[in-house]
């Protein structure tokens, strides 16, 4: 497991984004896996870099396990901000024209859909949002 621990805000962001992805190769990712994860990671960072610790600021350590024999990349984000599941949250009517859609959550909604796992559990004073990610081809 390789870690890193950082001031929760927008500016860290490129840097959290290069930690997640420093493993991957074209061999052991997609283009698209690639794009996808990019997408969860900057969704999740901004959301603790904005509301974990409002008004204020404060440390998210970001865990990252590459799986080379399974092709699976899991990431763990841990933060001491406000308690908060953002999992609980209801998904959007994605069926509803854009005008009539409440603001907010989609962010969330996109990455459930990007992932293949994702948990949410809050111990020890920290909010814990795991995922796993498969970053290669299915067998068929």
């Amino acid at each position: 497991m390789d870690t890193l621990t950082i001031n929760a805000t927008i500016e860290n962001l490129s840097e959290v984004i290069a930690f997640v992805t420093e493993p991957l190769t074209d061999d052991n990712c997609t283009v698209r896996a690639r794009m996808q994860l990019e997408l969860v990671v900057e969704e999740l960072f901004v959301n603790i870099a904005c509301y974990a610790y409002h008004p204020e600021t404060g440390p998210v350590t970001v865990e990252r396990v590459m799986d080379e024999a399974d092709g699976v990349i899991s990431v763990t984000f841990k933060d001491r901000g406000v308690p908060y599941n953002p999992l609980t949250r209801e998904d959007p009517d994605t069926t509803l024209p854009l005008d009539k859609r409440p603001i907010g959550g989609l962010g969330v909604f996109l990455v459930k859909k990007n992932v293949d796992e994702i948990s949410y559990a809050y111990r020890e004073g920290q909010n814990i949002l795991r995922f796993r990610k498969k970053l290669t081809k299915q067998e068929t």
